[in-house]
């Protein structure tokens, strides 16, 4: 794999203070796509004025991961393709090591880095396993197997990534974790201005990602059976919360409850972050 093979994918929201590291990481010899989840024309301009091999498509607003994804992945014209979070750090040996997998396996649709995701794996004295899914901050894909079917854009947060694998399993597809591929992830700081409202944003989209997932693979019945005890569960800390006059948990758990029951009724993941 050369250079010109590979384009990379990283979709931001209010990343200032993280994709330029990310950026720097990257060998110059690739082309970037970033994809801003939002109308950011400062950022845009920011962006390609500060590299070359970068090309930044404003969204126009807060589409979420999957749709944003698809943006992306859908304009790479090379054979593969690298989804990266903004906060993470490629090591100098990252893309080298990717190179060395995909000639021992030619085939596969999917590969992930072995860092925070190999502690449920026995590599032994495999350098390369296959896996059933891989973690969404870092996943390198072999574009030809998926004729630009990506991510399912129901999905605004969370579970965008389980779906893919599983949708790759069930068509067949090879799916592999690399020993020797590491990518520093720092999680869940890609975004930093109002955690509170970061967290009733995960919150929600966590309950409604989780009924949607669950529903489409097994059906409407065992995702109720599955969501009921954690929407009692939401119901009761809301009243434990209210009585000790703890607003903040309150509205998280409140969020919660509004995810699972907005998934249920089959409304669309409409909760957006209030975020300045």
């Amino acid at each position: 794999m050369e250079s010109k093979d590979l384009t990379v994918v990283i979709v931001t929201f209010k990343s200032e203070n993280k994709i330029f590291s990310c950026i720097d990481s990257i060998p110059k010899g690739i082309d970037i796509i970033v994809v801003e989840n939002s109308n950011n024309l400062k950022f845009k301009e920011k962006i390609e004025k500060s590299y070359s091999n970068v090309n930044c498509i404003l969204s126009g607003e807060n589409k979420g991961y999957a749709v944003a994804n698809n943006i992306g992945l859908n304009k790479v014209l090379t054979k593969y393709a690298l989804i990266l979070n903004p906060d993470t750090i490629l090591q100098k040996d990252t893309i080298e090591n990717f190179n060395k997998a995909i000639k021992i396996n030619n085939d596969f649709w999917l590969i992930g880095p072995s860092n925070n995701q190999s502690k449920n794996y026995n590599f032994e004295n495999n350098q390369i396993i296959e896996v059933d899914n891989l973690k969404g901050f870092a996943i390198f894909f072999n574009l030809k197997k998926f004729n630009k079917n990506y991510f399912d854009e129901n999905y605004f947060l969370y579970f965008e990534e389980i779906d893919l694998c599983k949708d790759v399993k069930d068509r067949g597809g090879k799916i592999f974790l690399v020993k020797n591929i590491i990518i520093r992830h720092e999680g869940a700081s890609s975004v930093e201005k109002n955690k509170i409202e970061l967290e009733k944003n995960r919150n929600w989209h966590w309950m409604w990602s989780t009924f949607y997932f669950h529903r489409k693979h097994k059906g409407y019945f065992a995702a109720l059976l599955i969501l009921i005890p954690k929407l009692f569960s939401s119901f009761l800390k809301i009243i434990f919360y209210q009585l000790t006059f703890n607003n903040q948990k309150k509205n998280i758990y409140f969020c919660r409850m509004s995810g699972i029951i907005n998934s249920m009724i089959g409304k669309k993941s409409w909760y957006r972050p209030s975020i300045d």
